[in-house]
């Protein structure tokens, strides 16, 4: 009996895995669906998994039960659950409309569910500093500033903490230098910016959540084929 037991257990895993292997096969992967059954089936297998140490803020400032980088990275990931829509537009008063923007958009987004209001930060750090803002070239338009990648990652790298922009994917200790609620800005080949998940996969390598054609998704940082120019951390 028992060896019959051990032969129905490896005959079941090996099914199980084949239609994983058959699923990534058919599907891309940027299928969140797909990749959450993937995870289901490689717990179910018992697939071990890298552990990373969870180094980032406790603070709670708006004293909500949730730490601030949770909260950044809960309110980014609506984006990613309602799948806004990448448009890219003016809007006079500078926010868009729900359910449509562009990356920066996941920024202020998401700073927002700790009550940090980007967009003012921003007006009020232009206004004082012109001149470190080369996109602005001397003409600030406050309905499109904080909408501007190059903006964000000069705001960033004044008021934040710069950290690595070096990735490494096989190694535990870059692993952690990529914490919940980072941001991370690509500026090389075109421009883009986006916030660091606290999801991550077997290997403990991070997600990324941001919003690029055709709407908001999570997305592997080791996906992202250009070099990363800009990583930073709020000062909670």
């Amino acid at each position: 009996m028992k060896k019959r037991k051990v032969i129905v257990i490896l005959v079941s895993l090996i099914a199980i895995s084949s239609i994983a292997t058959a699923a990534v096969l058919k599907y891309n992967k940027s299928n969140n669906k797909l990749e959450n059954t993937i995870e289901e089936i490689s717990d179910k297998l018992q697939i071990n998994k890298t552990e990373i140490p969870d180094e980032s803020s406790k603070v709670d400032k708006n004293e909500n039960g949730i730490a601030d980088p949770i909260d950044i990275v809960n309110s980014a990931r609506k984006e990613v659950e309602q799948k806004t829509t990448y448009k890219d537009a003016y809007y006079v008063g500078g926010y868009p409309p729900d359910g449509e923007g562009v990356c920066t958009d996941v920024i202020w987004r998401g700073f927002k569910g700790m009550n940090v209001m980007i967009k003012d930060l921003v007006d009020k750090d232009i206004r004082k500093n012109m001149s470190e803002y080369k996109a602005v070239n001397g003409k600030p338009d406050s309905n499109i500033d904080f909408r501007r990648v190059l903006n964000l990652d000069t705001f960033f790298k004044k008021n934040g903490i710069q950290l690595t922009t070096e990735f490494k994917e096989d190694d535990i200790n870059n692993l952690k230098e990529w914490q919940p609620g980072d941001i991370i800005v690509f500026t090389e080949g075109y421009q883009h910016i986006g916030i660091i998940s606290d999801k991550r996969d077997n290997d403990g390598i991070p997600y990324v959540i941001h919003n690029w054609h055709p709407c908001a998704a999570e997305a592997k940082l080791s996906w992202f084929q250009t070099p990363i120019h800009g990583h930073y951390r709020w000062k909670y």
